[in-house]
């Protein structure tokens, strides 16, 4: 049985495109789509959309934040059947044909515990913040911090827009981290590899402003900072010393992803903003005293820099 778990906050047009990505699949498995989210609208549009349509159920989210709603959908599910995948995914996002057949592709192999799903960018590289977006996606996320490490079957983070998961082996995440960190290093303290689909993939719609884009990048990082409270030896994939190294080792790729004189200045221009991020993200957390866990649905705001349009 393949559980997939849609999270969402209150955004029943994205929601609905997100269903629908999965329904539009040849799933052979028997499945069922989950779709979590605080708000009624949501469930008053898969009644609508989805009549009758027994594959679909919505779970009502209490309004604690994402990882405690997975948290009491992961104790419904823990006792099901051990061999049952689960798949999560976001409301504000969809997901490519084939991917969930692509992401079970990997669950063949009795060693892979974990597997991420690969982001990519819906916005248009014609601006800057699109560029970024395309670049941190395609060199950052892709190509540095999951195909290179899958390669050399080292441990490597997954990406919460899309991964999955066996179950019987998470029933409980802490609320202050991210969770698509958190879940595959547990499992890999198990004994499992992760595994990388990366024609499992995601779409996703990035900020377009400065503030949006700051607010996502420190809430991410930020995310990461607190996993050494429940994990001291926790491999670190995404921190200050780990981007300067990584940029280092990976400089030829780097300037060959841009394709004009414009993009090469937005490269160049990256590099500066990702540095003021991570030192306006020490001053938050040591000086300011200020966190940023669990907020794209904090207060049970839909965020514009996670809307897709």
């Amino acid at each position: 049985m393949i559980h997939i778990i849609i999270t969402a906050c209150g955004e029943p047009n994205t929601t609905e495109r997100a269903i629908r990505a999965f329904l539009e699949q040849n799933i052979q498995e028997d499945y069922e789509i989950i779709v979590s989210d605080p708000f009624t609208e949501t469930k008053w549009m898969i009644e609508e959309k989805f009549p009758g349509n027994s594959k679909i159920r919505f779970f009502e989210d209490p309004g604690k934040g994402k990882s405690n709603a997975l948290n009491m959908l992961f104790n419904e599910i823990y006792p099901k059947g051990k061999n049952d995948i689960l798949i999560l995914t976001d409301g504000d996002v969809y997901v490519s044909n084939d991917s969930v057949k692509t992401i079970l592709k990997q669950f063949e192999k009795p060693h892979v515990g974990c597997v991420s799903g690969r982001p990519m960018s819906v916005n248009s590289r014609s601006d800057k913040y699109g560029y970024w977006s395309h670049f941190l996606v395609d060199i950052g996320a892709h190509e540095i911090s999951r195909k290179r490490r899958y390669n050399k079957g080292m441990f490597l983070e997954t990406t919460g827009y899309l991964f999955a998961f066996r179950n019987g082996l998470i029933r409980k995440i802490p609320l202050d981290v991210a969770e698509d960190t958190i879940i595959p290093y547990f499992i890999y303290n198990l004994g499992y590899t992760i595994g990388y689909a990366e024609e499992a993939k995601v779409y996703v719609k990035w900020p377009t402003n400065f503030k949006d884009w700051m607010k996502q990048k420190k809430r991410a990082a930020d995310g990461h900072t607190k996993l050494t409270k429940y994990v001291k030896d926790f491999p670190k994939v995404k921190s200050f010393s780990g981007e300067l190294i990584s940029g280092l080792v990976y400089l030829p790729k780097i300037f060959s992803y841009p394709k004009n004189f414009r993009e090469l200045a937005w490269t160049l221009e990256l590099f500066i903003v990702r540095f003021y991020m991570w030192i306006s993200l020490f001053a938050d957390l040591h000086f300011k005293k200020k966190s940023y866990s669990d907020g794209w649905r904090e207060n049970l705001e839909v965020e514009s820099t996670r809307m897709l349009d």
